[in-house]
């Protein structure tokens, strides 16, 4: 038998996270001893090392349960969605990761002239990436979000006007996707 302490121990959990799953029904309802504190068996064990390998391999904890307690058709479909959507992500960070090196050979290029960037070029090296208007408007969310007086320096450098400059940053910071 495990206490919650110890079942989150073996599981590299903290306590908090094995009482959550267990409020949520992921983690069956534990018995309890007397002086009422929870205990676990070795099924209870079993079934959280199997919520952690779920959770390593990326599958929200809805999945989970899903995979855990349906039929094997059910896991196999809850797992090739997921085998989809990690595509889908990898191919995003390639475009991203393309735009930025186009970004790169642009900058180099530009080394010792008076060129400068502008919002058309940057949107047009971002269309040629493979970027949407809505993986754009994702970027400047994120941008926001992790380094907002980089984001209005990045939007400044592309002499984008300041009225244009806020309400971009206003949209960004609400999250609004779409245009």
């Amino acid at each position: 038998m495990f206490t919650v302490t110890h079942l989150a121990r073996r599981c590299g959990l903290s306590r908090g996270t094995v009482l959550y799953y267990e409020s949520i029904g992921l983690l069956h309802a534990a018995r309890r001893t007397q002086a009422n504190y929870r205990s676990y068996n070795d099924r209870d064990l079993l079934r959280l090392q199997q919520i952690c390998a779920y959770r390593k391999a990326g599958l929200h904890l809805e999945d989970i349960a899903v995979i855990l307690d349906r039929r094997e058709s059910d896991s196999a479909a809850v797992l090739k969605r997921r085998l989809l959507e990690l595509d889908r992500e990898i191919e995003a960070k390639r475009e991203h990761q393309r735009a930025i090196l186009l970004l790169l050979q642009d900058a180099t290029s530009l080394k010792g002239t008076k060129a400068m960037m502008t919002k058309e070029k940057w949107v047009s090296i971002m269309h040629a990436a493979g970027l949407s208007e809505e993986q754009m408007r994702r970027w400047h969310i994120e941008f926001e979000k992790s380094a907002p007086d980089d984001h209005q320096q990045f939007l400044e450098s592309l002499h984008i006007p300041t009225e244009e400059i806020h309400g971009i940053r206003e949209w960004s910071r609400a999250g609004e996707i779409g245009g």
